[in-house]
């Protein structure tokens, strides 16, 4: 194990031992490169387990993630927990899409039979982890200071010499803010694929970097499912005849993605529109709402929502680190959903059209199976002929 350090775009930095795939040295890092590995927006997760779900989950595309729960490893990975999904035809380019993981204590000892160790996980997917980091302080850091870019690198003592610091802060400097980013084009199946064939209703679901789990969900419940690749055009998604349409979740800005809002727009009135994280975002957008970057995101499987239709409260599972401004949301759109912690925006529905999104994420995976209801309450409000 070699000395390693966490470095943020504030100049702190925090010490421990690398593990999974090397990091980079700090005179490998090329200031104007997005590195994919070792780089991206530093966020912390409140969940005490699922690092497998979270490691493999595309909207963590491009961050750093760091562990709250202090002692991560100690069950393995399997990779049938894999949000890419080990089904054939399973959807999203494989491997972990998280570009690191910090953690305050990794275990080293055995893992149950039929499992492999994270560290060995890791490897194979060339992604670094970094253990012995005091993430308490560091979450600290990143709640009273923001979310912000940060980058794992190897040292070549056991603290970073002036040189070190002096090329991680160049590198830092160039590298790209998320508020911005597109990152939609780096995961999500390039193909149609389809689930459950013979199944009805017929769900077709936009992807932006779904999870697996969210087409287990509506598929056990006895649906068709045809996921299309993001770039798909309203002629293409009539063809196959659906009976509604579910925008996914996905990484980055969803304020970029014009090309996404306005496929929506143009669905909204024809089919009925779901939407779920990203996907929330997208229709909020087309209906005239706008989003913002949030300090810190949420990002765990313990944040309270409170349904705004029947005033009862439950837990989910989150991760965005955007949302939507409420006061930009026309009339005829409904609050569904709030932040019993925050009061942000959880989930709209519009007045008269057969709309409705959730911005958590009710496929509790990981997280708890509190908001699982809402993927029949998708299918229950599809006419039936």
């Amino acid at each position: 194990m070699a000395t390693a350090a966490l470095f943020l775009q504030d100049g702190k930095y925090f010490l421990g031992k690398d593990f999974g795939h090397p990091a980079p040295h700090p005179e490998d890092l090329k200031p104007g490169r997005a590195d994919r590995k070792a780089a991206g927006e530093t966020v912390f997760n409140t969940a005490m387990s699922g690092y497998h779900e979270t490691l493999t989950d595309p909207s963590y595309t491009a961050q750093l993630v760091v562990m709250t729960y202090p002692h991560i490893g100690n069950y393995g990975v399997d990779d049938s927990w894999s949000e890419i999904g080990p089904e054939k035809g399973a959807v999203n380019r494989p491997g972990v899409k998280a570009a690191g993981f910090v953690v305050r204590s990794y275990y080293y000892g055995p893992v149950p039979e039929g499992r492999r160790t994270l560290d060995s996980f890791l490897k194979d997917h060339k992604t670094p982890g970094i253990t012995g980091v005091d993430t308490r302080t560091l979450t600290i850091h990143l709640r009273d200071n923001g979310a912000q870019n940060g980058v794992i690198v190897r040292l070549a003592g056991t603290s970073p010499s002036a040189s070190e610091v002096s090329l991680v802060k160049a590198y830092l400097d160039a590298f790209p803010s998320m508020e911005g980013c597109d990152l939609t084009g780096e995961v999500g199946t390039e193909e149609p694929v389809e689930f459950n064939p013979t199944g009805s209703p017929h769900f077709v679901m936009i992807d932006s970097g779904i999870k697996m789990n969210i087409i287990r969900e509506i598929t056990g419940r006895g649906a068709k499912v045809t996921v299309l690749p993001d770039q798909a055009d309203k002629t293409g998604i009539l063809a196959r005849k659906p009976d509604a349409v579910l925008f996914s979740s996905g990484p980055g800005d969803p304020a970029v993605l014009t090309g996404q809002i306005a496929l929506v727009k143009s669905l909204i009135g024809v089919l009925p529109v779901f939407g779920i994280c990203l996907g929330h975002q997208l229709i909020s957008q087309a209906l005239g709402g706008k989003t913002y970057k949030m300090k810190f995101g949420h990002h765990g499987v313990n944040n309270p929502v409170r349904d705004e239709l029947t005033g009862k409260v439950f837990v989910t599972s989150q991760n965005h680190g955007f949302s939507v401004d409420e006061k930009s949301l026309p009339d005829t759109v409904g609050i569904w959903f709030r932040n019993a912690n925050d009061s942000t925006v959880e989930g709209i529905y519009h007045k008269t059209l057969n709309v409705k999104c959730a911005q958590f994420h009710p496929e509790a995976a990981p997280g708890p199976h509190d908001s699982s209801w809402i993927f029949q309450s998708f299918i229950d409000a599809i006419p039936r002929s």
